[in-house]
């Protein structure tokens, strides 16, 4: 039965995918290597069953490898290049200093190349680790159309121009999504991945002194909530355990929307959503009732497929990568 409906629940999240109109630069496929790497998804499931089982404070890692690898010239695996001493590559810019799990996603390649050499390019793979990394700790299982390519440049000038900040205001937020063919909702449901994984105070302390002229903290964030990250982030001080959703962290559920509601983000970013009132209203709707809570897996998978198909590359574009890290001589 647990077969059959996730069969059920990914081929509806398929269908939503059309409906709602999600186009890449590409032509992806769900059986791209039947022929040549039946067992793929196989593979890479067991090998990130096997990094979560070491450390699930690695799925959120994993999933924001994928992100951050999307939205700087598409899902082409460039955020994987290391830098040369003639270039600083994207992982090296300032926003990508705190990713983790470049060795974990080789670890995967490795394994895939054991048994087809040659043949999937890191780009797939993080898309596959990505997605199993958010099932495995509670997570829609989605589909993730297959046959990327692997890009050849990376540079950190692009990273720092085409990534979000945790400090945006909500139009910032919604024209950096537009610019990559993503809507309202996607940027809202994206963002509820925040209800896994841990954060340096760095990328929120703005928020808890100083804050402006008239306010030493941000006023969208509970003052409760804001003594207690004082405390665990004192001044000039970058501790990166913080907890993005205190109740259930390594859990992929809906206690975003509840934090969100109660003025408890960790970011500028989470706050900002509360300034549209239809965002405001999925908010509410997805933070308790259980029918809801479902959809927004099933929103949550249509997204990661319409951010996956983001500029890919296909055909003879790039190419396979021999080592994720180093594009091939």
């Amino acid at each position: 039965m647990a077969a059959i409906h996730d069969l059920i629940f990914a081929l509806a999240v398929f269908a939503s995918l059309l409906l709602r109109h999600a186009k890449g630069d590409g032509f992806l496929l769900l059986n791209y290597y039947q022929e040549t790497c039946p067992n793929l998804e196989e593979i890479v499931s067991d090998a990130t069953a096997d990094i979560l089982a070491i450390d699930v404070t690695l799925a959120p890692s994993l999933l924001r490898l994928f992100f951050h690898d999307c939205f700087v010239r598409g899902c082409e695996g460039s955020v994987l290049l290391n830098s040369t001493a003639s270039n600083e590559a994207e992982k090296d810019a300032e926003p990508n200093l705190t990713l983790a799990g470049f060795p974990e996603i080789d670890l995967v390649k490795a394994r895939v190349e054991e048994q087809c050499p040659g043949v999937v390019s890191c780009a797939d793979i993080l898309a596959l680790v990505a997605r199993d990394s958010v099932a495995q700790v509670g997570g829609p299982n989605y589909l993730v159309p297959l046959g990327r390519r692997d890009g050849v440049v990376s540079y950190a000038s692009e990273a720092i121009a085409n990534l979000p900040s945790p400090s945006f205001d909500l139009t910032h937020l919604v024209n950096n999504f537009a610019s990559k063919g993503l809507d309202l909702l996607d940027l809202l449901v994206l963002s509820a991945a925040h209800t896994i994984g841990f954060a340096h105070c760095a990328s929120f302390s703005n928020r808890l002194y100083n804050f402006s002229a008239t306010s030493y903290t941000d006023p969208s964030l509970d003052p409760h909530y804001a003594k207690i990250l004082q405390a665990k982030c004192p001044p000039n001080q970058d501790f990166d355990g913080n907890p993005m959703d205190y109740i259930t962290p390594v859990v992929f559920d809906h206690y975003y929307f509840n934090l969100v509601s109660s003025n408890k983000g960790l970011f500028q970013s989470d706050a900002a959503l509360l300034n549209d009132p239809l965002l405001m209203q999925y908010i509410e709707t997805h933070k308790t009732n259980v029918s809801d809570y479902l959809s927004f897996f099933e929103d949550f998978g249509v997204s990661m497929l319409k951010m996956g198909s983001i500029q890919v590359l296909t055909g003879n574009e790039g190419e396979i990568r021999k080592i994720c890290s180093l594009v091939n001589t």
